[in-house]
């Protein structure tokens, strides 16, 4: 299978890949949600290349992650602000960053302290149940495939 096939797979992670899946578009989604938004400032705060950071801005505006917005400092420019689309990927960002924590920090701890805002506490992201709200754990879920799996598998002749 290519690599630009892999959206098309009748799988849910796979998906996501097709559109996230490599690191250059993850750092930029993370420095989005610490609030940069501007092409110089991603450029610099990276050390991407201006081909590549616009390459992934343009796949990431595609797929309405990011909206492209004019400001203007002399001369019009752009900047990227994430949509709902893209504030809902922020778990995603959340449960990399509890386990790089966990399990990368090489005895230095977390670089990055959360607080909510609205208890103004620190605290660790959790997966939770949405209906009994208790903790999830990888050994505690079955996969169930659905009809939508099925009708994407190769028809037998």
């Amino acid at each position: 299978m290519k690599w630009e096939d892999i959206g098309d797979q009748p799988c849910s992670i796979a998906r996501t890949l097709s559109v996230l899946g490599d690191r250059w578009t993850m750092l930029i989604l993370r420095n989005a949600f610490m609030g940069m938004r501007r092409f110089d400032d991603f450029q610099q705060n990276l050390g991407i290349t201006r081909h590549v950071l616009s390459e992934r801005l343009k796949r990431l505006v595609e797929h309405e992650i990011l909206v492209k917005a004019p400001y203007f400092d002399r001369q019009e420019r752009f900047e990227y602000r994430l949509t709902e689309k893209g504030l809902e990927l922020y778990p995603i960002l959340m449960a990399m960053t509890q386990w790089a924590d966990k399990w990368m920090d090489q005895g230095q701890g977390a670089p990055v302290q959360y607080v909510h805002n609205s208890c103004g506490q620190a605290f660790q992201p959790v997966m939770v149940c949405s209906e009994c709200k208790n903790r999830l754990h990888a050994r505690q879920v079955k996969p169930v495939f659905t009809q939508t799996y099925f009708s994407y598998l190769p028809k037998q002749a």
